[in-house]
């Protein structure tokens, strides 16, 4: 058997923090800048639909076909997950100290506060792809399940991945059904033209991508999030998440989520290399296969955490899973306003893809030293402290 969960800091009321928890937490939330950085230093629209928009030499060539392969998807997938294992935990630690009804109204402001604060990350900081607001929606959502069996809980979870599973293929098969028609070569060029000229011209850009997005995938998007939260409620309470499981099962977990989800994305990679199609088959099994993945992650980082050298190498990432709102806004401020802008040092369509990714871990480094400085000296992060201030009514200490 795995050493168990074990305990790494506390929460401003004194409740314990789970270390495995918090180390899966932020090493999604420093993976999802490698999702969300060719978005912010390139095209939204060509990260969709055409990845050589941002050069194809063998070098980025190599190191896309890395990301999609390993990283496509994962991060937001295992973020959801850590959302429905926080749902259960605490509406169960507020349920057993004010009963069932008030530990529901709490989760629930608390959630309309951060769907706020994501409605703010998209207007103010500019980032059309926030998930804090999708979340937040999906948590409304999720948070009426949590009384249900955890088997009940995946095979709802499971069952709004067929849904999508068979939309999409439905819209692949008489594209006419999709909600929006996009020129995606004229609004590549648009795109391209508005975000490097000033600043109105960038501002206005962002924002009419963030309409268009919201009217064309926030409904799949929401959903997409709360079967894979009740999926992820469901794994807490079988002790997967948190590393109470055997060696053994994660050992099976790693081979059978890898054996199921790589070979999809390594179909979908080599043909994309190929300059071909990849078939109505490898888009449909996309949900699947970024659900498969992110279980074999999740599986190889707790079998990591159950060793002397892995937890060692892992422990810092504790402290990332600690302050991983802090983080995500702070991946927005640096990338969007300060790399990536007309203004500052605009660097807006000047890196490929090996650049971009190397960008990244350079951001992630700098924010992963930061946030083991911060959590050495306080108690919870900036923008956490904001948000469950508000939602609690209350200051509540940063020490």
């Amino acid at each position: 058997m795995t050493a168990g969960p074990s305990i790494a800091g506390s929460e401003p009321d004194g409740a314990p923090r789970l270390l495995s928890l918090d180390v899966l937490r932020g090493v999604a939330i420093l993976g999802i800048l490698f999702m969300n950085i060719n978005e912010m230093g390139g095209s939204i629209w060509a990260s969709w639909v055409e990845p050589r928009h941002f050069g194809w030499t063998i070098a980025d060539r190599s190191v896309w076909a890395v990301r999609d392969v390993l990283a496509e998807g994962t991060a937001r997938a295992l973020l959801e997950m850590l959302f429905g294992a926080g749902m259960v935990i605490l509406t169960d630690r507020t349920a057993g100290q004010v009963g069932e009804s008030l530990a529901v109204r709490r989760y629930v402001r608390r959630n309309l506060v951060l769907l706020a604060f994501g409605i703010v990350h998209m207007l103010v900081l500019l980032w059309p792809g926030d998930i804090l607001h999708s979340y937040a929606l999906a948590a409304l959502i999720v948070v009426w399940f949590r009384r249900l069996e955890p088997g009940q809980m995946l095979a709802i979870g499971l069952w709004l991945t067929v849904t999508e599973l068979i939309a999409n293929g439905v819209a692949l098969i008489d594209p006419g059904t999709a909600i929006v028609a996009i020129d995606h070569a004229r609004d590549i060029v648009l795109e391209d033209a508005a975000r490097t000229s000033d600043f109105a011209g960038w501002a206005g850009a962002l924002w009419r991508i963030e309409v268009v997005l919201l009217r064309a995938g926030e409904i799949e998007t929401v959903l997409e999030a709360a079967g894979t939260m009740l999926i992820g409620a469901a794994l807490f309470r079988w002790g997967v998440l948190q590393g109470g499981r055997s060696r053994g099962f994660y050992s099976v977990l790693v081979m059978v989520g890898y054996a199921v989800g790589l070979p999809v994305r390594i179909a979908g990679v080599t043909a994309e290399l190929a300059g071909r199609d990849a078939g109505p088959a490898v888009d449909m099994l996309y949900e699947v296969a970024r659900l498969a993945t992110t279980l074999g992650h999740i599986g190889l980082l707790n079998l990591l955490l159950g060793s002397a050298l892995g937890a060692w190498l892992l422990r810092p990432f504790a402290a990332a899973g600690r302050t991983a709102l802090t983080l995500y806004v702070a991946q927005s401020a640096v990338c969007l306003w300060l790399l990536y802008p007309p203004f500052a040092l605009g660097l807006y369509g000047e890196q490929g893809w090996a650049a971009m990714m190397a960008t990244a871990l350079a951001v992630n480094a700098v924010l992963l030293v930061a946030a083991n400085w911060w959590v050495a000296r306080f108690r919870i992060a900036p923008v956490e402290w904001a948000w469950r201030s508000l939602a609690e009514g209350r200051r509540l200490p940063l020490r």
